[in-house]
């Protein structure tokens, strides 16, 4: 969300500025560009940029955007990532969308491709799509045409405190599962919590089941599970006995199952707080933590890809992760696909770089990165041997439900490894 998944990525993100805040508008009535009496038209734009820099910059664009086209008016409605999922839910069972909204790729954008509610923008946006990295393209990419415009890209890893670590005597980022066991173990016995995890939402969970099937099965592994619908093999019972050994430490910052990841309190705050050792998020995280908290860890923030697990033939640089995109409505207005390319020229692309909270679509933009963390992480994505969808992007949304509820039911105690899996392909082998 995850931000699937930037709140996730699933996301929420965006940079300061002046300017108007986005006021939740009213929901969604009717969905669809229309030209109202004034001969103006209405573009409809949902999105998820309730933090900061987002929260203020998309805004910003709208504005400069209306200003060359006052014959346009941009009327965005911006929803939390879970409150955003559920409504998209209902409007795709509407069949009337948006005519320009959040979409992280996959299973769940295919789905809508099929039931003809998506337009393809392989010519119209041929323009700005051209200036884009492939890698960030490919989320939206199905028998070679294209159906969103991306926005942001980057990886899922974890985010540590330095000064915890050297508190606790950890030498250096855990580079096996044996080494990040240990390294929880004694951030707990230095009276540390370990680990910061947004229980209420589920999809944080989901990363580590995720990243723990890739590392045990590889990319080999991950693709035949794709293909035949089946997560009862090997790697993914592996995987939640893995994530059950951490969950066995009782890792996680006390009332975890009842936070929310953005929320006051929550996954982001606790670690912005400088309350927990360690967080698994994307590429978003420093940026949310500092929203969430009202603190910068600054310099005591670094970041360390996923390790590998032993005996595993999954690589580190096999990468799990997704990016932003804004999608197109099939009855959308030309100015919902002249805006998309407005909100990614290259001025506004290197503001929502050099903001801190978006990693470069655009080709050339990287120069904009100054910060060394998300330096690593963009290296990382750009020498990636292999990449993951968030799972519940991936696949349909009932199936990246269940992998999200009996990820999170696993870590509570409350299903076994074996049942995890087997619920996940009960539900695979449904759709």
């Amino acid at each position: 969300m995850g931000i699937p998944h930037l709140s996730r990525r699933s996301f929420l993100t965006a940079v300061s500025a002046g300017a108007v805040l986005v006021t939740a508008a009213p929901m969604l009535a009717a969905c669809g560009g229309d030209s109202g009496s004034d001969g103006k038209v209405t573009v409809e734009w949902m999105n998820i940029a309730t933090t900061e820099p987002s929260q203020s910059l998309f805004p910003k664009i709208a504005k400069a955007y209306e200003a060359q086209n006052p014959n346009v008016d941009i009327k965005a409605t911006s929803l939390e990532n879970d409150a955003f999922k559920s409504k998209m839910t209902a409007l795709v069972a509407s069949g009337d969308l948006p005519d320009i909204y959040v979409t992280w790729g996959g299973g769940v954008l295919k789905q809508q491709i099929d039931a003809g509610l998506v337009k393809d923008i392989t010519s119209d946006g041929a323009e700005v799509l051209g200036t884009m990295t492939d890698v960030s393209k490919k989320p939206y990419q199905f028998d070679g045409k294209t159906y969103a415009v991306p926005y942001d890209m980057g990886m899922v890893g974890f985010w540590y405190n330095k000064k915890h670590f050297e508190k606790a005597g950890i030498s250096g980022p855990p580079k096996t599962w044996a080494e990040f066991i240990d390294a929880a173990r004694k951030l707990k016995d230095a009276g540390i919590t370990p680990i910061a995890l947004g229980g209420k939402d589920k999809w944080p969970g989901h990363y580590y089941w995720a990243y723990l099937a890739m590392r045990i099965g590889g990319m080999t592994g991950m693709e035949q599970a794709a293909k035949s619908n089946d997560f009862g093999g090997a790697p993914f019972v592996q995987a939640g006995e893995k994530l059950k050994e951490l969950a066995d430490l009782q890792p996680f910052q006390q009332g975890y199952q009842n936070a929310g990841y953005d929320t006051p309190g929550g996954q982001a705050a606790t670690m912005g707080a400088g309350k927990a050792g360690m967080e698994l998020m994307g590429q978003w995280a420093p940026a949310v933590q500092k929203d969430a908290s009202g603190k910068d860890l600054g310099e005591d923030l670094g970041w360390f890809p996923f390790p590998t697990v032993e005996g595993g033939p999954g690589a580190v640089t096999d990468v799990f992760g997704g990016g932003n995109g804004h999608a197109v409505s099939k009855d959308a207005p030309p100015e919902a696909v002249d805006f998309l390319a407005f909100l990614m020229n290259a001025q506004n692309e290197r503001e929502l770089v050099s903001s801190g909270a978006f990693m470069p679509v655009v080709k050339g933009a990287e120069s904009a990165l100054t910060d060394e963390n998300r330096k690593m992480v963009a290296d990382a994505l750009n020498g990636s041997t292999g990449f993951q969808l968030y799972l519940d992007q991936a696949f349909p949304p009932a199936v990246g439900q269940e992998v999200n509820d009996s990820v999170a039911s696993l870590i509570a105690g409350k299903k076994s490894a074996q049942e995890v899996a087997q619920s996940i392909t009960k539900v695979a082998q449904s759709q």
